[in-house]
């Protein structure tokens, strides 16, 4: 099980995700960061982006008042089994998005560019976005996740575990965390350069997909460093201060 570390902080907003993932929806509405800038207050974060607290607030109360739907329950999963999950299905997702998004992004901008210079900014980005992640996974996968595991199974097995060569675990979690930050800043802007993926109405199919599929990747990417950076990172350093 994944330590929950009991603070009396006021609860971040990644804290508020944790507890019902219902709430990524809300705060995607209103422009929130739960992932990246998931480790600030709600307050904060309105008071930094200009945005109404008591309308946020008002959204999350009432869906407090619906029916809980099938729990989130990955708080109870032990590291082991997120970081399974992680590679299985975002990492994967990532990997075989990739390509498809570098085809889409480069025919729209050739195809619709000069109607719509923002495209051409838009296949840039997503060209560096893909670039970080794909190095970033390889580094999750073959360094970061391993020692996790490993840890985790020392832990267990009440055995003795050396030193990383990266000194603490806390190293590469800051550089995961900063290239999290690196993805996520662009797709800021690529969400904006495309009106919150509204195609126009001179849209081509190609177009029109190309925009549901970035909104998608989207969605994933927060869903995927949500659970790395407000689940996984923060178990994985109390873990090695126990051990």
């Amino acid at each position: 099980m994944i330590p929950i570390q009991i603070s009396n902080h006021p609860q971040t907003v990644g804290e508020m995700v944790v507890a019902d993932y219902r709430k990524a929806e809300i705060f995607r509405k209103f422009g929130i960061d739960y992932c990246c800038g998931g480790k600030k207050p709600l307050e904060d974060i309105c008071l930094k982006k200009g945005i109404d607290p008591e309308a946020v607030k008002k959204e999350l109360e009432a869906l407090d008042q619906l029916p809980e739907e099938a729990p989130f329950e990955m708080e109870d999963w032990s590291l082991t089994q997120l970081a399974d999950h992680i590679e299985t299905k975002h990492h994967r997702y990532v990997a075989e998005s990739i390509p498809i998004l570098q085809e889409l992004t480069a025919k729209v901008a050739r195809v619709h560019g000069e109607r719509h210079p923002e495209l051409i900014e838009i296949a840039q980005r997503f060209q560096l976005v893909a670039q970080e992640l794909q190095m970033h996974m390889m580094k999750e996968e073959n360094i970061l996740f391993p020692y996790i595991r490993r840890m985790e199974l020392a832990l267990l097995e009440h055995h003795a575990f050396p030193q990383p060569m990266f000194g603490s675990v806390q190293n590469p979690i800051r550089m995961m965390e900063a290239e999290h930050e690196f993805a996520g800043s662009h797709f800021e802007i690529i969400r904006h350069l495309s009106n919150e993926y509204t195609p126009p109405a001179d849209s081509c199919t190609s177009y029109r997909v190309l925009f549901a599929k970035l909104d998608e990747f989207e969605r994933d990417l927060h869903r995927h460093v949500h659970l790395e950076n407000n689940l996984l990172f923060p178990a994985a350093i109390e873990m090695e201060q126990s051990l």
